[in-house]
């Protein structure tokens, strides 16, 4: 087993490994021993300063460029930086700039708006999770006969998220089949969640009819439909990120933008985070996907007390503020949890 780096670490090693961390995500600059008692004031001298940097790097936290006597994190270093953040549990979450009030029950937009806004606040790029399957449940289904031969049906889920399927028949359709489908689907389905067998057991019921059997068999691809529309992931600063990237950026922004056009992918690293109790934080090797290797990603969960619907969630590289993207990826994640309370408040 690989020894744990940081197992006895002294306090004054933790605090000059964490200066050397912030100074050097606020610069990009190698950190040396002098720049660091002169800036922060160390009642210590140079030369401890320097045996203490160079403990860390045989520790495998810090590493130095051949042309510079200054340390650079490691990305072990950048990792235990985030969780000693994220263990300061007496930290309150800031107010975030973020007012959904407007936009009543429609989840979709407001979902986005927390991606574009949590975008702009960091300029990092900003991903927000759709509720998940296993949380959404099938409130309304209309159907209804547009012309003899032709039907549209409608499923409406418990986020407002709506699908809408044209079917067409060879021969006429009963008006009283139509109708029939109507209330047995919103008897039997209103409630459940999707993607389980109860819907299924429910749309090749035994005791129907052939006719009816038939006719819920034509009108099924629509809970498919809106399985998928359910499957979303909404990002922001996509437009921005690259004009906007620092040169030591641009190659990992480039690989996440090809990473974007498979976003199941993202949404399988979100997923596979979600906790409804804390924020996290995934530096680079712990994103197993390889355009993510020269990236982090802090999120948090939405939702309910005690059942996370979606993540909210910042990517940027290593070298990102992890102190404000925690902070903001909390704040944005309380207000949209305020908000889902209202859509969820009748199931």
């Amino acid at each position: 087993m690989t020894p744990d780096p940081t197992h006895g670490l002294t306090a004054r090693q933790r605090d000059l490994l964490a200066r050397v961390v912030e100074e050097y995500i606020a610069t990009g600059q190698p950190v040396g021993s002098r720049y660091l008692v002169e800036r922060a004031g160390l009642s210590i001298s140079s030369s401890t300063v320097r045996n203490e940097l160079a403990e860390l790097e045989a520790r495998g936290l810090l590493t130095h460029p051949h042309t510079s006597a200054g340390r650079v994190p490691t990305e072990q270093a950048y990792r235990l930086h985030a969780e000693e953040l994220l263990s300061r549990k007496e930290q309150s979450t800031d107010a975030f700039p973020l007012d959904l009030s407007e936009l009543r029950r429609e989840i979709d937009s407001a979902l986005e708006t927390t991606s574009e806004v949590l975008s702009r606040a960091t300029h990092m790029l900003a991903l927000v999770s759709a509720p998940q399957l296993q949380t959404t449940m099938v409130r309304h289904v209309e159907v209804v006969l547009l012309n003899p031969r032709t039907v549209t049906a409608v499923v409406i889920t418990s986020t407002g998220g709506v699908a809408k399927r044209n079917v067409s028949f060879a021969e006429p359709v009963d008006a009283g089949l139509a109708k029939w489908a109507r209330e047995y689907l919103n008897e039997r389905l209103a409630g459940l969640r999707l993607g389980t067998s109860a819907v299924r057991r429910a749309l090749e019921e035994p005791g129907l009819s052939a006719a009816e059997r038939r006719f819920l068999s034509a009108l099924a691809p629509v809970f498919t439909d809106v399985m998928q529309s359910e499957q979303r992931l909404y990002l922001g600063g996509t437009a921005d990120l690259l004009e906007g990237a620092r040169e030591d950026q641009l190659d990992l922004y480039r690989h996440v933008l090809v990473t974007l056009e498979r976003r199941a992918a993202l949404l399988e690293v979100l997923g596979k985070a979600i906790d409804p109790l804390r924020t996290w934080v995934r530096v680079g090797g712990e994103l197993d996907h390889p355009a993510l290797q020269e990236a982090a990603l802090v999120g948090a969960a939405y939702g309910l007390t005690n059942r996370a619907l979606g993540s909210v969630g910042l990517l940027g590289p290593v070298r990102m503020d992890y102190d404000k993207a925690i902070r903001s990826v909390r704040g944005a994640a309380q207000e949209l949890s305020r908000f889902v309370e209202d859509v969820y408040e009748d199931n």
